[in-house]
């Protein structure tokens, strides 16, 4: 595993999602203390970086009034509206203060749905810097991580998604995820497993 082809993706840890007093954050805090989410992910970003692999921020938000979205939203997007979540320029909408992008981090911008491809220059940027290996960890296990798990999937790149840096509404939810999603389209694994491979590769 060369750090120097690593890109890993942190998908929405924004205060509405991670952060006590966030829109989402009773609905996921479960899983989060399960997994000790925010401490693994705080460990993993800092000695991922020290290692020289590309840190990338992708948070999602929505102008006031979320004209972005269709008129009749539904599904979790409905969600989002109905609880005025990720509102661009909010404290909701914000990186949370533990994973704040350092100046050498990529902030992938447009974000407007589950597949962090979808709307956003994310494959661009990976190819141009040559990225072969991305690394998934974020929010919601079973929405946006699975949806861009599976597009860097079918994109070509080698994907890991990190079970214990992951959160979902349900322990239900995650369970599903990793037990029958995850192994189909990535390499699961825990975020221990994940540095002692970026360790191990030689210099």
């Amino acid at each position: 595993m060369n750090p120097t082809t690593t890109a890993l993706v942190l998908i929405e840890f924004q205060n509405d999602f991670a952060t006590k007093g966030g829109v989402f954050y009773d609905g996921v805090k479960g899983v989060m203390q399960s997994t000790n989410m925010l401490d693994n992910t705080i460990k993993l970003v800092n000695q991922a970086r020290a290692a020289g692999v590309t840190i990338m921020h992708a948070a999602i938000s929505f102008a006031e009034g979320y004209q972005e979205l269709t008129t009749h939203p539904y599904g979790i997007l409905k969600g989002v509206v109905d609880n005025h979540a990720f509102r661009k320029g909010t404290w909701g909408a914000a990186i949370v203060d533990e994973l704040t992008p350092h100046t050498a981090d990529i902030i992938i911008e447009g974000k407007r749905g589950l597949d962090t491809f979808a709307s956003t220059n994310l494959d661009f940027i990976l190819r141009s810097k040559g990225i072969q290996t991305v690394v998934l960890a974020g929010f919601l296990t079973n929405c946006c991580v699975e949806s861009t798990m599976r597009t860097a999937y079918e994109h070509g790149f080698d994907v890991i998604t990190l079970k214990d840096c992951t959160a979902s509404l349900s322990q239900e939810a995650q369970d599903a995820a990793i037990t029958h999603t995850f192994g189909m389209f990535s390499h699961p694994m825990d975020h221990d497993e994940f540095l002692t491979k970026l360790a191990d590769t030689p210099s």
